[in-house]
């Protein structure tokens, strides 16, 4: 469906790219011509990223270690970035999710995850959209959203609170800058399994088993499937679409609302207490 030179040329950056869906959309660029910048907090995993993608495609690939959260520390990665030449695609993909009782929650755990999805989106959105409208360039921003932005989830309510805002931004921006020549589109999936992540909100076989059931196609998505998706969506080909939430969820969304609401009714006590948030170090 793709021709190999469809992203030739286009300068993307893919936050949290170094892991799960982020990864797969980078690889998935390189093979269609793109050069692609990740970013993430581990340089560890970056760098290793940057190795096993750039040994695989042959493509330009590069790393910087940034937190998303801290707005300076984006500022500077954009300048970095920029002064190697103009970005094209910005692909807004961090982000941090757990299942928990809302009730059991720390301020912090909050503030994590609301900080990393919605402050991380618009720190990079700002930085690279002003840079985009002072010097009159096209460009393009996908973020990543839930099929849950509309209807909450319960037991994933931080998530719920920031991709809602995401998504408002996305909507909001489309209409803002479009007649600046700035594309805004959002994919809300529903699951995906990857590694670690998907883990973490499916703690036993029988319940993907069950999440299964709740999807009129009977299956969970794939990551190729999903970096197909972004790829076409900041292609030229999509040019005149802009403001719209793709949903790619295999029906689920329409079947039942709040994709962790039954799900977390099944879960143990022992397996509350294994999911809660552990504090991480500073």
């Amino acid at each position: 469906m793709f021709q190999k030179d469809l992203l030739q040329s286009k300068r993307i950056l893919i936050t949290g790219g170094g892991t799960g869906l982020g990864k797969a959309t980078a690889e998935r660029f390189l093979e269609l011509g793109a050069e692609v910048y990740i970013c993430g907090r581990r340089q560890e995993v970056l760098a290793a990223t940057e190795h096993e993608l750039r040994e695989r495609t042959g493509g330009k690939i590069h790393s910087r270690p940034c937190d998303v959260r801290d707005a300076a520390a984006v500022e500077e990665m954009a300048e970095v970035i920029w002064s190697e030449g103009p970005l094209d695609v910005l692909m807004n993909n961090a982000a941090g999710n757990f299942l928990a009782r809302t009730e059991e929650l720390s301020l912090g755990a909050f503030q994590s995850v609301v900080g990393i999805v919605l402050m991380g989106t618009l720190h990079t959105t700002l930085a690279f959209g002003r840079r985009w409208l002072a010097s009159a360039r096209k460009g393009v921003v996908l973020n990543i959203t839930t099929t849950y932005t509309t209807t909450g989830s319960a037991y994933v309510v931080p998530s719920a609170v920031a991709k809602a805002g995401v998504q408002a931004l996305t909507r909001s921006l489309a209409v803002e800058w479009g007649n600046r020549g700035i594309r805004m589109n959002a994919i809300a999936p529903g699951p995906i399994p990857t590694e670690g992540a998907f883990s973490r909100l499916l703690p036993r076989p029988e319940l993907a088993e069950a999440a299964k059931k709740r999807i009129p196609l009977g299956r969970f998505g794939t990551i190729e499937e999903f970096a197909n998706l972004a790829a076409f969506l900041v292609s030229e080909g999509s040019g005149y679409i802009n403001g719209e939430v793709v949903t790619m969820d295999g029906g689920e969304w329409l079947q039942g609302a709040g994709e962790f609401t039954a799900l977390g009714r099944e879960l143990t006590e022992k397996e509350w207490e294994s999911m809660k948030p552990k504090p991480k170090k500073p």
